[in-house]
């Protein structure tokens, strides 16, 4: 059905069928995490894990065939199909899995298991890393996630310099550089348990702290001069300077190719500099940043606009406050204010406005030859960021199912645990095949993407994972009830938390038609 709904839709502007693209797009990233997940399940397991295993796989697959289905057979006309293009062996498949009385054997083996999840196949190197960093999140993250959220504080600095001391901020940066990445392939895998793991502890607090260095690592690694390599890797490695990523402009949004932030060439003392103005926003980590990765436009004239964009390395000194401003010792001033917002507190993302504000000439990246090369060097680390935001989605969704599981146990509702109740089974059932697939296409994205692909599939990861995470996070809500709905429970933190999900590293409109649809229009 999909493959006759792209031929039905190829060669058309993406613009004229937005909604039959939209549509598309998200039942491919359901399909593609259903093949994840099935492709989990055969692989061998313990005799006491295989069933939860393929049960798991199953009721996630009856579902996401359920929805595509649902989905095209609404009007069946816009995808080039017919009434009986839905007949078929899928509908016994999705009836027999997606039955009450499996939803509830599923929730009760939950039960049983104390929601401990089905074997990852991980491998010791990376189980290591990842129980690494699940204590340390334990440890310093969770006690202080919930006064960070609440008091709309700053990271402390406990949580920052425990990171640095295991190396996190340099998981993307080489080992000739200082960082924790072989010189001589990738490891996003080793990226993605990590991510997923701080997550688990808190979306603001700590799992989007290493996203920024993996995206400004990249473009400098893509795009850098070896002296500027040699200069910035390290210290984005050590955490020394902590660094921010600012693309976004008012009235941009996630098309990246319109930035209009201006970066004149002058001359300075007899040396050549360049002058910075005009203003971004949602500048994430903008104030604790002591270097900033600014996409700004250097050829107003350039056609198509996205060659006209470069890349500039921004230093300031770092601030714990929710309004800064900076003056460069070359001219100019550089001004921050912090946005406030529902959830995803203390990182902190920026309002800032450049006035006149002038860096040297090695700020370009690249300088000479990176000149109007910006927008390639943003986009290679923008497929990393997106499949760290799918693991950050993972930890989320982990996070809201342990506490959601543990409420029901605890919670009596006319005499019996909420947990007893058929309608809480199929709940943890789902939730947790949701999890595991989510879980198992993110580890499959990053190890094609340490092969040297993956995209697209990268797009795609994320476009089911943060969807998945507001639908948990709110169904961990609802199971929680009335206390769901306090501001002392960590599931209210989870629902507003999972909401950015969606919006940042590329909007899910912006994904689903600009970047998968176009490729499946292709």
């Amino acid at each position: 059905m999909i493959k006759r709904g792209r031929a039905h839709l190829a060669g058309r502007d993406v613009d004229e069928v937005q909604m039959e693209v939209y549509d598309l797009a998200l039942s491919t990233a359901e399909l593609h995490a259903a093949h994840a997940a099935l492709d989990y399940a055969d692989h061998p397991a313990p005799s006491d894990e295989a069933p939860f295993k393929r049960s798991l796989a199953n009721l996630f697959t009856a579902d996401a065939l359920a929805a595509v289905r649902g989905r095209l057979q609404t009007r069946p006309s816009a995808f080039g199909l017919r009434p009986g293009d839905f007949d078929g062996g899928s509908r016994q498949f999705i009836e027999e899995h997606l039955a009450p009385s499996n939803l509830v054997a599923i929730g009760e083996t939950i039960r049983r298991r104390q929601g401990r999840p089905p074997v990852d196949h991980l491998g010791d190197e990376k189980a290591l890393i990842r129980d690494t960093f699940r204590q340390f999140a334990a440890d310093r993250v969770v006690p202080l996630a919930e006064d960070i959220h609440r008091r709309d504080q700053m990271i402390p600095d406990v949580i920052i310099d425990g990171l640095r001391e295991l190396g996190c901020f340099g998981l993307s940066v080489p080992a000739r550089y200082g960082g924790l990445k072989p010189d001589d392939h990738e490891d996003s895998l080793g990226m993605v348990v990590v991510t997923e793991e701080l997550s688990l502890g808190s979306l603001g607090a700590a799992g989007s702290l290493i996203t920024r260095p993996e995206i400004m690592a990249r473009a400098v690694l893509d795009g850098g001069t070896d002296a500027q390599k040699a200069r910035w890797l390290p210290g984005i490695a050590a955490g020394e300077p902590l660094v921010a990523i600012s693309v976004t402009e008012p009235g941009t949004g996630s098309d990246v190719a319109t930035v209009a932030l201006r970066a004149s060439p002058i001359e300075v003392d007899g040396q050549w500099a360049w002058t910075l103005n005009g203003g971004k926003t949602w500048c994430t980590f903008a104030g604790r940043a002591g270097a900033i990765l600014v996409l700004a436009r250097t050829e107003p004239d350039a056609s198509p606009p996205h060659r006209g964009l470069s890349l500039f390395v921004v230093e300031k000194p770092p601030s714990r406050a929710q309004s800064f401003s900076v003056d460069s010792p070359m001219g100019g001033r550089l001004t921050g204010r912090a946005i406030p917002t529902i959830g995803y507190r203390g990182m902190h993302s920026f309002e800032l406005f450049f006035d006149g504000f002038v860096v040297p000439a090695h700020a370009l990246v690249g300088e000479a030859e990176g000149r109007g090369r910006g927008f390639y060097y943003t986009m290679s680390g923008f497929a990393g960021g997106r499949l760290q935001t799918a693991a950050r989605a993972c930890g989320l969704m982990r996070a809201a199912f342990d506490r959601a599981l543990e409420y029901a146990e605890q919670r009596l509702v006319f005499d019996r645990p909420v947990a007893d109740y058929p309608l809480t089974l199929q709940k943890l059932a789902r939730m947790a095949a949701t999890i595991t697939a989510c879980r198992q296409f993110s580890y499959a994205v990053a190890r094609t993407m340490d092969a040297g692909n993956g995209q697209l599939e990268a797009s795609l990861v994320k476009l089911i994972a943060c969807k998945a995470a507001e639908w948990i996070t709110r169904e961990a809500m609802q199971i929680h009830g009335g206390m769901g709905y306090a501001e002392e429970t960590d599931v209210s933190r989870y629902f507003v938390d999972a909401r950015v999900l969606s919006i940042f590293e590329g909007t899910e409109e912006t994904l689903a038609l600009k970047v998968v649809g176009k490729a499946l229009l292709t």
